[in-house]
């Protein structure tokens, strides 16, 4: 019978774990006894009156049964600025993890189209992807092993209201097709709290650089037997520091929106922060974090450190700068995991899906919106059309220049007008084109 071999660098075996001897030179290993970790506790929020499904309601500010009238306020104390923050140390990380889930069971709806993740209350009847519009969609038990977001800001702005301001946005350029308008109404919005980043630094910056003058000189031109005067750079090292604070600096924790349009709604007020509870996410759609924290500091270092680098390069006394190199070290420096609101809605036109946001607490919006290309090319024809016939009456007041020599004169003036015109003309026309064409930017 062959002999079963344990090899030296096989110890300590598979869940064994080495122990303190009594005996000198022999190890002991002991077998580790394997515990379960407790699930964090979720909620179902069912009215206590007729056992309907509640949900958040934003002119109510709390829970709200639609059947019986059942209300439940939460424990909304503002602590803004106050909100606790974590440091970046082992410490905190471990504290952080100890708060998982969302507090409450729901169900996560993945869409097979734009690959989207979205978490939204048991019961929540939908089929539609909220991002893109796609009915391919999965649904799941949402994942409660991630970071409990710490605060949020509650919703303020309803779905009416949201409405109202889509109505009065989709009308109001005229690079848009008439029809457009009617599209506001049914435009469903969705409201979703959104994952995000914040975080606090104070940075120290040291730069060196080499810095031009312009300076002007006179000298004697022996071939003409004149003074003159001529200007030249004269180099200069300068260097200097830059101490700035960052506070409650964003950095969305999602993939599945358009940052250009996520940057237009984030005028969020920080210091309307409330302490998380899944009670205010009942009714709403969520979305976890798919960006980690260790990404997300990444991204909001470089903005910090380019934010340095322009303010070292304002510090020099000129704009001639060549040579300059800058060290940046940072202080302080925290974090929170977050959760903001934003409406979000999709639509169609001529088969094109078009997407549009609301920020949920200031109700400032943004957008994709389809350009009404024939009546913007009719406008740029407008602008550059002033130039162009004052040009062509100038060359035909200049061609009877000779037989009549007023005219020579007026020609020279009106072609030197029009000229003005048309350069006018052509800078207008450019930023309307440049403008038009973000319209429709993601």
């Amino acid at each position: 019978m062959d002999d079963q071999r344990i090899e030296m660098h096989d110890f300590p075996p598979p869940g064994y774990v080495a122990i303190e001897s009594a005996v000198q030179g022999i190890e002991v290993y002991k077998h580790i006894e394997k515990t379960e970790t407790p699930g964090p506790d979720v909620i179902d929020f069912k009215c206590p009156q007729c056992l309907a499904t509640t949900a958040y309601s934003v002119p109510d500010g709390g829970l709200r049964c639609t059947h019986c009238g059942y209300y439940e306020a939460p424990s909304q104390v503002v602590v803004g600025k106050a909100a606790k923050e974590f440091e970046f140390t082992l410490e905190t990380m471990t504290v952080a993890g100890l708060a998982q889930g969302w507090g409450a069971s729901r169900k996560e709806l993945q869409c097979q189209s734009c690959q989207a993740k979205t978490t939204l209350p048991q019961g929540h009847l939908t089929h539609t992807c909220p991002f893109c519009g796609s009915t391919q969609v999965l649904q799941q038990d949402a994942a409660q092993d991630m970071l409990r977001p710490r605060f949020l800001v509650p919703f303020k702005v309803d779905t009416d209201a949201c409405q109202k301001i889509a109505f009065e946005w989709l009308g109001s350029s005229w690079m848009t097709p008439k029809s457009l308008k009617s599209l506001a109404s049914v435009a469903g919005f969705t409201g979703i709290y959104l994952p995000y980043w914040t975080f606090d630094a104070v940075s120290l910056a040291h730069w060196r650089a080499e810095v031009g003058h312009q300076v002007s000189d006179s000298y004697y031109d022996s071939s003409s037997k004149s003074w003159k005067t001529r200007t030249r750079t004269v180099w200069r090292w300068e260097s200097g520091q830059v101490r700035q604070i960052f506070d409650d600096v964003l950095i969305p924790g999602t993939n599945s929106l358009s940052l250009v349009l996520l940057e237009n709604v984030q005028d969020f007020d920080t210091s309307q922060f409330v302490p998380y509870e899944a009670v205010y996410l009942a009714g709403f759609l969520a979305q976890a974090y798919d960006i980690q924290l260790d990404h997300a500091w990444t991204m909001v270092r470089d903005r910090m450190r380019e934010e340095a680098r322009l303010k070292c390069r304002d510090q020099a006394t000129t704009t001639q700068i060549r040579q300059f190199t800058m060290s940046l070290d940072f202080n302080d420096e925290s974090w929170r995991y977050v959760l903001l609101p934003v409406y979000v809605a999709v639509y169609r036109y001529e088969n094109r899906v078009f997407q549009v946001m609301v920020n949920g607490q200031t109700g400032t919006i943004a957008g994709q919106r389809p350009v009404d290309w024939p009546k913007v090319w009719l406008a740029v024809t407008g602008m550059l059309a002033p130039g162009v016939l004052l040009g062509l009456f100038g060359l035909l007041a200049s061609a009877v220049g000779p037989l009549v020599p007023p005219s020579l004169i007026a020609g020279g003036a009106v072609l030197v007008i029009a000229f003005i015109v048309l350069i006018v003309g052509i800078i207008f026309a450019v930023l309307t084109i440049m403008k038009a064409g973000r319209m429709d930017d993601v």
